[in-house]
């Protein structure tokens, strides 16, 4: 048995319509004609006719009769003949006529089974007229871009993430061959040192495992309000505000939304502590804002610093991105603060917008749908 593919379907399609419509037109101009063209005895009055001389016109017109039956029996059968061979022609045509039409559609399978992760900066590029094999093409086209930036995303994220990991073993090999080398050296330094650098791995890797979390959107939904996560943040990050002299101003209005509420509050936490780790070395300011708007629930972070390029600012959410103009000695962070922020914000149908103020340092605002 032949494979049922979409050419051999459309040509059993074109086929099965042009009989039936074939067959149906045959029939109705059969009939009409058949109909309208048959002969009719006409017999002038006044005229006495002999019983004789009507049997005979009755006989001829019988013959005429019989004889326009059989023309048209003919006629019938020949017709049929007719459309059978049209029959198959037409089928021919509709197997080269869905092969043309199809045509566009195997180049781009063709084209798309010869995609790989290796060459997936190639397109379709489908030429041609805008109709529905051309829109397929082009979200074809659409769905490959945002797959090359997903994995070229993910590979960025792999590398960057082995090298953050890289750097506090390599400190504790580092620290460990010193010890060894100096037996006589004080041991408590060492540990302390030594729990340092085991806390910022431990930090990495629990800020990984989040952002991988967040990305999955395996979370349950309920009402939050903002205002409360953003005095909530506020309060438990006082202190690391009073140690970097950084003054907190909070303007905290009702603002509903529905999802996670740890999530959420990881979100407005990392905010607040960017703003505060990365802002002036001293009389810094951090501005918390929270309510509702037309576009619905909205938080706003924003805290003063030096002035951000705009170059910078597109690329802050990268992860492990810290640039030197925000990074902070004593505190540089982890560097996934703004891309955990940002992964949050996604799995919650909501946009995380970056702006650079003109007084210098920047501003978050995050906008999720209202509840």
């Amino acid at each position: 048995m032949p494979r049922w593919t979409v050419r051999l379907r459309l040509t059993l399609l074109y086929g099965g319509l042009f009989i039936v419509s074939g067959a149906l037109l045959l029939a109705i101009t059969y009939f009409l004609f058949r109909r309208n063209s048959g002969p009719s005895l006409i017999v002038p009055t006044g005229i006495d006719l002999t019983p004789q001389m009507r049997h005979s016109i009755e006989a001829k017109f019988a013959d005429i009769t019989a004889s326009h039956d059989s023309e048209m029996d003919q006629l019938l059968v020949q017709s049929g003949i007719a459309l059978a061979i049209m029959t198959v022609v037409s089928i021919g045509l509709g197997w080269l006529v869905a092969g043309r039409v199809l045509r566009p559609l195997r180049a781009m399978t063709a084209t798309t089974r010869q995609i790989s992760e290796r060459n997936l900066h190639q397109r379709l590029a489908l030429a041609g007229p805008r109709d529905e094999l051309r829109n397929l093409a082009d979200t074809i086209d659409g769905l490959l871009a945002r797959l090359e930036a997903h994995v070229a995303e993910q590979q960025r994220f792999a590398a960057n993430a082995s090298h953050e990991l890289r750097t506090p073993l390599a400190l504790t090999q580092t620290l460990l061959d010193v010890a060894r080398a100096d037996p006589s050296r004080d041991n408590g330094e060492l540990v302390e040192r030594l729990s340092a650098v085991n806390s910022r791995a431990i930090d990495l890797t629990e800020a990984m495992l989040l952002l991988s979390r967040t990305d999955q959107r395996s979370f349950s939904r309920e009402p939050v309000d903002l205002s409360l996560l953003a005095e909530e943040a506020t309060e438990t990050l006082l202190p690391l505000a009073e140690k970097h002299g950084v003054t907190i101003e909070a303007a905290a209005e009702p603002a509903t939304t529905n999802g996670s509420r740890a999530l959420l509050l990881q979100l407005t936490t990392n905010l607040v502590h960017n703003a505060i780790v990365h802002n002036l070395p001293a009389h810094g300011t951090v501005w918390v804002k929270t309510g509702i708007r037309s576009s619905g629930a909205v938080l706003t972070v924003e805290n003063t610093g030096e002035k951000l390029t705009p170059q910078l600012v597109s690329r802050l959410e990268e992860p492990f991105l810290r640039g030197s103009e925000r990074a902070r000695t004593d505190h540089a962070g982890v560097g996934l603060g703004l891309a955990i922020a940002r992964s949050i914000t996604a799995a919650h149908d909501g946009t995380l917008t970056l702006t650079s103020r003109a007084d210098g340092g920047l501003g978050v605002t995050v906008e999720l749908a209202a509840a």
